[in-house]
């Protein structure tokens, strides 16, 4: 099966990530923060930020990719009926994919947005 993720499942206007913060939850660990919150799109979408205080360009473009992969294996996990943004935080910049992957399952289980058939797992 080929996981890919489509342009067209990535929030980039300003109003959607403001709706996101506004009408979603969050949940948070040490490596990322995650708000969730019912989708207001047909499908639902996804977003990625890593703030500057990550570091230089380099360093949040990484998490953010980072981020994108991690989703992008597990979205077909996740019901169809939420949108996400995850938030980089200073312990992603050090870590690997399979821990930022731990990172992303827990919270995914903490907000109870895993498919029921993957939770039995």
């Amino acid at each position: 099966m080929k996981y890919s993720l489509q342009k067209k499942l990535i929030i980039k206007e300003n109003s959607d990530f403001q709706k996101i913060y506004r009408c979603g939850r969050s949940l948070a660990n040490k490596d990322m923060v995650m708000y969730y919150c019912k989708a207001f799109h047909p499908s639902h979408k996804v977003a990625f930020a890593a703030g500057k205080k990550l570091g230089n360009a380099v360093t949040r473009n990484r998490v953010k990719r980072l981020l994108r992969e991690v989703y992008r294996l597990h979205r077909h996990e996740i019901k169809d009926d939420y949108c996400l943004l995850l938030v980089g935080r200073a312990a992603a910049v050090d870590l690997k994919s399979t821990a930022l992957e731990k990172s992303f399952y827990s919270l995914c289980k903490r907000a109870n947005i895993l498919k029921k058939e993957v939770e039995k797992k």
